[in-house]
């Protein structure tokens, strides 16, 4: 309906009450079809060239702009018509896929194609049919115009610090005030100005009973933030910082179908990855509380000491409940799943290896030796390679997701601990916890192209979703920097509560989710 009324409004601009449509109104349908025409040859020219070819999130071109207008068209995007298909604009492919009984995968290829073409002719049509002799008052500009939202747009081995039980700030009490700022709608960028030139300014700090070890963002609208085994639990918030629910990491296991495994266990949760619909988070546990379970790994470990097996918990976002459990290694740390749905990958600290899971089967498939500690995973964005840094050595490994083979990205630099990924897949940015830097590295070449230095201790890091900017933050050092990918020039640093750890991004209001491990969350506007 919204669509209809949209492609109303556009023909009856110029239209004067109790006359028929002037030769403009005739002119904006034209238009309309000229822009579904280009479009509908564009993609199949594409789709015949190669099918397996589709207008997926990263792509650019004159393709997505006027993906993007048929959308507005249809009453489902209402950002700025960019050419870049980032999130805002994956987010409203997938709901129209969804309103229309579609594969709901974000991906344009030519059955959401055939069925956006038919729903805008249809609005067209409909449009037409309108009475020439009604009264149509003519719209306000702020009915038609774009609002401008913002398009997605060492030689000795390294440990991770044995972490005790964290300082925790006193409760913060809201004011009404507060209450009310929490409970109102995010604000959206309206105009936003160019980030690499803009600075970061503190929106909002949580505090309450967490310690988090990450902060990530669905993809969805949610927020998951892990406390470990000091709190055992996950904590899930809105983007209006409001705590939605808090998650124990409680589990029975016998009836997750391990049998051996009598009463409740609880977990440790570290790291969180989700599913591209946003439906599914991964959820890995550092280790298994309960009996059993008796040789728990540590921070300085090794195969050989044949600690316990944990779980990754896979956890449904709608009803924010823990419905699968699947076993993997030692000491699960970092986790990703991959851009096609394929696989939830898990870094095993302790028993030197990564795990790969078969989403369809909830089902360990495969594990890949790597070598002592690996930690960071990012997957690329056609879903072919894995890379992980492997924290025990200046090295990263670059998995094959077909045949699970190892290549090897050599001296990259001291102690790689986080990897991120810009969205064409050119270049792998990699934090050097041994060495204060974040390396920029060539996927075309294999090297460092350069690398900066951010802080004491980088810890976690993420990227905007244009690629353009990477967030950082400094563990020691008490700080986030903000750097420029194109030439990793730090044009910001901001100090955040003790001990920041984790760190994530949402691309449509452009804010900075930071999670500090001695008890906070700060979020920041940039």
């Amino acid at each position: 309906m919204d669509g209809l009324a949209y492609l109303h409004l556009a023909e009856t601009w110029e239209t004067a009450a109790g006359q028929t449509r002037s030769t403009n109104s005739k002119k904006h349908l034209n238009l309309a079809y000229t822009s579904l025409l280009f479009f509908t040859l564009a993609l199949t020219i594409l789709n015949l060239v190669n099918p397996a070819l589709a207008i997926k999130k990263g792509d650019s071109g004159p393709e997505v702009a006027q993906l993007q207008k048929t959308l507005q068209a249809a009453g489902y995007f209402s950002g700025k018509t960019t050419g870049f298909y980032g999130s805002i604009t994956r987010a409203a492919v997938k709901k129209f896929q969804a309103d229309n009984n579609l594969k709901v995968d974000g991906i344009v290829g030519p059955k959401t194609l055939s069925v956006l073409k038919g729903n805008q002719s249809a609005s067209i049509e409909a449009a037409e049919k309108q009475s020439p002799n009604v009264d149509r008052p003519s719209p306000s500009p702020s009915a038609t115009e774009n609002t401008n939202q913002p398009e997605d747009t060492t030689n000795n081995p390294p440990q991770e610090p044995l972490f005790q039980e964290p300082f925790l700030p006193p409760f913060k009490t809201e004011s009404p005030e507060e209450k009310q700022e929490s409970e109102s709608q995010p604000q959206r960028l309206i105009n936003p100005p160019d980030n690499t030139q803009g600075k970061m300014t503190l929106k909002k700090t949580i505090y309450g009973n967490i310690s988090p070890k990450s902060i990530v963002y669905s993809g969805d609208g949610l927020f998951f933030a892990q406390n470990m085994m000091y709190r055992h639990t996950i904590t899930v918030y809105d983007r209006n910082f409001k705590l939605v629910k808090t998650i124990p990491d409680t589990v029975n296991l016998s009836k997750f179908g391990f049998s051996k495994f009598k009463g409740n266990y609880q977990g440790s949760p570290v790291e969180a990855a989700f599913s591209t619909d946003g439906k599914y988070g991964y959820v890995s546990n550092y280790k298994m509380y309960g009996s059993g379970f008796s040789n728990p790994g540590t921070d300085r470990c090794s195969p050989a000491a044949k600690h316990d097996q944990s779980f990754l918990y896979r956890i449904n976002t709608q009803t924010l409940k823990i419905e699968k459990v699947i076993p993997v290694g030692a000491v699960p740390k970092f986790n990703a799943v991959s851009p096609d749905n394929r696989f939830a990958l898990a870094s095993n600290w302790c028993s030197w290896d990564l795990s790969v899971v078969d989403i369809n089967k909830n089902l360990e498939v495969e594990r890949v030796k790597l070598g002592a500690y690996p930690r960071g995973i990012v997957v690329t964005p056609d879903s072919k390679n894995a890379y992980v840094a492997v924290m025990g050595s200046s090295d990263i490994a670059k998995v094959n997701l077909i045949d699970f083979s190892v290549e090897w990205l050599r001296n990259i630099g001291n102690a790689p601990r986080h990897l991120t990924i810009d969205p064409n897949g050119n270049y792998l940015y990699a934090t050097l916890n041994g060495e204060g830097n974040v390396a920029k590295i060539d996927l075309k070449t294999g090297e460092v192209a350069k690398k900066v230095r951010t802080g004491k201790a980088p810890r976690s890091m993420t990227i905007s979703d244009d690629g353009k900017l990477l967030y950082v933050v400094n563990y020691f050092s008490n700080t986030v920097s903000k750097v420029r990918t194109s030439d990793m020039k730090v044009l910001q640093k901001v100090n955040v509560n003790s001990s920041p750890i984790g760190i994530t991004y949402d691309p449509e209001t452009n804010q900075v989710w930071v999670a500090c491990y001695s008890g906070s969350i700060m979020v920041f506007q940039d």
